[in-house]
């Protein structure tokens, strides 16, 4: 494969970096995506990435990653420091992209969970019309999940099975959140239950801020939509389907792959 015809998406999350690499596709083909891959991201700055000016230097061999036409960049770590050769684009932009080619969809509300934030994006005729982003709390995030797990002796895996009969949490902080589920824990509550209170504290979070988004489809986007209980419990909440894309981890890198197709070659 030539590098004249390869285009790298990064989305520089704040638990994990997202590569996408996809294929410039020739006329009327459509753009095809080679490889997906994440890296922790304080080992990726370490291990990948040396400064050099005023912009981070990527070392694609080590990565094993090919030498490519173009590179976009997008997310959490855009606005530190700029990747070398490459172009920045808003994260908001990268997502909308991303969940439209990975669904097909032109009109629903993006749902992204990531790691340490969180955004809500309304998409009308394949535009964005308006969203909500919160980064100041990691209360409906991946990291609450992470942290729960933990305090649970479970797997993020074993925690998104279950939905049935959540045990009532209802912190709305993260740290205070991990005492209320000790507490739980102390009550003799069983497994089942308590896994199921996590899961649905964070969609009773998701909701209210709902309400000012209307449409049929829910895109949920993002690492917690790996956690098949939480797409289970928004989908009955909001009374709205929910699509989940092949790839909701790497949407943001998918769109920057997008968007670098869409540039005048």
């Amino acid at each position: 494969m030539s590098e004249q015809e390869i285009i790298c998406g990064i989305d520089l999350g704040s638990r994990s970096v997202k590569i996408a690499l996809m294929v410039l596709p020739k006329r009327e083909e459509p753009l095809e995506i080679l490889r997906l891959e994440s890296l922790d991201t304080i080992r990726f700055y370490r291990e990948y990435g040396r400064k050099q000016g005023e912009k981070l230097v990527v070392d694609f061999e080590a990565l094993g990653l090919p030498v490519v036409k173009r590179l976009i960049s997008t997310g959490y770590g855009r606005n530190t420091l700029e990747l070398a050769g490459g172009e920045a684009i808003p994260e908001l932009k990268a997502h909308v992209l991303g969940a439209i080619y990975q669904t097909g969809l032109t009109d629903f509300t993006l749902v992204d969970l990531g790691g340490q934030d969180s955004k809500i994006i309304q998409v009308r005729k394949g535009k964005m019309i308006d969203f909500m982003t919160n980064d100041k709390c990691a209360a409906s995030s991946g990291r609450y999940l992470e942290n729960m797990a933990d305090i649970l002796d479970v797997s993020l895996e074993e925690l998104g099975q279950y939905a049935d009969a959540p045990v009532e949490l209802n912190s709305t902080c993260a740290v205070f959140g991990e005492s209320e589920l000790i507490g739980k824990i102390v009550e003799g509550f069983p497994l089942a239950e308590l896994a199921a209170g996590v899961n649905a504290t964070i969609v009773k979070r998701i909701l209210p801020l709902l309400r000012s988004f209307t449409g049929e489809f829910l895109v949920f986007t993002g690492g917690v939509a790996h956690n098949h209980a939480v797409a289970k419990l928004l989908e009955a909440g909001s009374g709205r389907r929910i699509v989940i894309p092949q790839s909701p981890q790497f949407n943001g890198a998918i769109g920057c792959c997008i968007h670098g197709e869409s540039r005048d070659t």
